[in-house]
């Protein structure tokens, strides 16, 4: 049931930040005077609809997205003769970008509010954290149960035993080199005896024996029980921050451009993913890195929920919504980005003819565009579909 629940709110947040993407078009617009015709939720068949002023609002059937219908945002628009004056595509060079930004800006600041709340309610999180084999907690041993939670324990575990420090830096496990923390409980969990931790501390290279403690673990639900060594450690890990309201702005503006550096380069690496996609779609490990599709995004948003951690759950639709505003200031038609540079090219076009006497050229002609603009239709879309086959098929597991 919270699975659902979190699923169904995680759709619901990408539908309201696709929304208000829409909001942030269609307020621009209407502050520089431009006549919005209709903003819908949605697409596919009308289900309500209400005008105010000069504007129809409504939802639709298919809450995939949505659109806001601005008078000629291009020469190709029919208009109504009253409304030629306040055609979109006929406005200053600075409205015309105010208002295509709108939409990526209302992303942008719904992405720092969330990362605000993200601050003051559960903190943080820190992108410093210590290297992979660093020891953190130490405890005694736990077993589990067939239901995979750890059963109780008492007293000092075996690496507490050994005099092991958290901060201390694993570099070998009996004589085996390891570099993550894989490596580490792999290594571990194979001793039967006594053995020999290497580890880094204070810039000291020490030996540190151990002597393990056997303990039965469910490597899967309803899976076989099996017997491993165990020393009753932890990874050492820097807890997220928490601030006061005041405190917060500045460290999550700070987190926001850690973000947005991250948003820029997965962008970056997309068309390298799409190997990884099609290995993951035809049977092979998925890799965590590769994008989602809605539904994969919306399933991981029910897993964060299932297990109470909502502070990722509120992190991921962050970042998603970061996304959402880098992706659409791609110079490529449909997307804003592609609009805008129309845009900032008419104008430097104009400036250059100016400079020789000439008036200003005719608007873009879009139809000229079209091609370009179905090739990246087409890609985007088939990209879309092998995220969301590739979300069916063999989702990211974000838990084991």
């Amino acid at each position: 049931m919270v699975y659902a629940i979190g699923f169904a709110l995680f759709a619901l947040g990408i539908t309201v930040s696709v929304a208000l993407h829409e909001c942030g078009h269609m307020w621009a617009a209407q502050a520089t005077g431009m006549k919005v015709r209709r903003y819908f939720v949605g697409f596919g068949p009308k289900i309500w609809s209400t005008t105010r002023g000069e504007t129809e609002y409504g939802l639709k059937a298919l809450p995939l997205g949505g659109f806001c219908d601005i008078a000629g945002m291009t020469a190709l628009d029919e208009l109504e003769p009253e409304d030629l004056d306040r055609a979109m595509y006929r406005q200053k060079t600075w409205k015309r970008l105010v208002v295509m930004s709108g939409g990526i800006a209302m992303n942008f600041l719904l992405g720092f509010l969330l990362i605000m709340l993200l601050a003051v309610v559960w903190g943080l999180p820190r992108f410093d954290q210590p290297p992979a084999t660093q020891l953190g907690a130490m405890n005694c041993v736990q077993s589990q149960g067939p239901d995979q939670k750890y059963l109780p324990c008492t007293g000092e575990g075996p690496a507490q035993r050994a005099g092991l420090q958290r901060g201390d830096i694993v570099t070998a496990v009996n004589g085996t080199k390891i570099k993550t923390w894989e490596d580490f409980s792999a290594q571990t969990q194979k001793q039967t005896g006594p053995f020999t931790y290497t580890i880094e501390r204070d810039g000291k290279t020490l030996s540190i024996p151990v002597t393990p403690e056997q303990a039965v673990i469910y490597p899967t639900k309803d899976g076989a029980p099996k017997t491993v060594g165990k020393v009753g450690v932890g990874h050492d890990i820097y807890l997220p921050v928490k601030y006061d309201f005041l405190a917060a702005i500045p460290a999550s503006a700070a987190f926001t451009g850690e973000i947005g550096l991250r948003t820029v380069q997965s962008l970056a690496q997309m068309p390298a993913k799409v190997v990884d996609l099609w290995h993951a779609v035809t049977g092979g490990e998925r890799d965590p890195e590769t994008p989602v599709s809605v539904y994969g995004a919306s399933k991981i948003g029910g897993e964060t929920a299932e297990h109470g951690l909502w502070s990722l759950f509120v992190l991921t639709l962050a970042s998603l919504n970061f996304f959402l505003g880098a992706f659409n200031l791609l110079p490529l038609l449909p997307l804003d980005g592609g609009h805008m540079a129309v845009v900032i090219y008419e104008k430097i076009r104009n400036v250059l003819r100016g400079r020789k006497g000439l008036p200003d050229g005719p608007p873009v002609d879009y139809l000229k565009l079209l091609p370009a603009t179905y090739v990246v239709v087409v890609i985007g879309g088939a990209y879309m579909v092998l995220t969301l086959v590739a979300d069916i098929v063999n989702p990211v597991k974000l838990f084991p």
